[in-house]
């Protein structure tokens, strides 16, 4: 039996991923979770075999979830299942030793399918994309990414030097670096290049 925690943030989405995997006669979901950190709590209690998750979601996205398991060295396997084709974003799990990868609009029998094949220590990655992910690299550092994503958000320099930790300074370096790095104008651009690509 392949047991499999889903982490997915829209509520009809989740249900559905549930229902379908549910049908299958070796997986079992032993649980769901609509946010990255409720899903870390959720894959401490139940040690299941597989993390299915999105990459957006409120408190951890995907990849850093897929980050800390690696981190931690945890024995969980992470497959995302994502609408995002952006090469960017498939390099970053990659990175962090995601084994699978598959857009939304995939037929509902490739998710089961995949899941056995991750289970058997294989990956199960689009191969175009994984081919478009090299093609690419991300200029950005973690620092700047996080700094970036914040001023995307509409938050000040001030605000962003509060959350991060850092000086004002240091953020309106980050944040240049960033501009000079992707080749913009403004930190508006920066921002909307990098989530475009996949970066953010």
């Amino acid at each position: 039996m392949i047991r499999i925690v889903l982490a997915e943030d829209q509520a009809m989405v989740r249900g559905a991923l549930s229902a379908l995997l549910g049908l299958e006669a070796d997986i079992e979901v032993v649980g769901t979770a609509a946010d990255g950190e409720a899903a870390w709590r959720l894959l401490q209690q139940t040690q299941p075999d597989i993390l299915v998750t999105d990459i957006e979601m409120p408190g951890l996205t995907g990849l850093e979830l897929a980050q800390r398991i690696a981190r931690q060295q945890l024995p969980i396997q992470v497959v995302i299942v994502t609408t995002f084709a952006r090469a960017g974003f498939l390099r970053r799990a990659l990175e962090a030793d995601v084994r699978g990868y598959l857009l939304k609009d995939s037929p509902a029998e490739h998710l089961a399918d995949a899941l056995r094949r991750v289970r058997q220590g294989m990956r199960a990655i689009d191969p175009q994309l994984a081919l478009d992910a090299w093609s690419q690299a991300d200029p950005l550092t973690d620092r700047e990414r996080k700094v970036l994503r914040l001023a995307g958000e509409g938050r000040s320099a001030g605000d962003i030097a509060e959350q991060l930790g850092l000086s004002h300074g240091t953020v309106r370096n980050y944040l240049s670096e960033c501009i000079g790095k992707l080749g913009v104008a403004n930190r508006i651009e920066a921002y909307r290049l990098a989530r475009q690509k996949g970066w953010l």
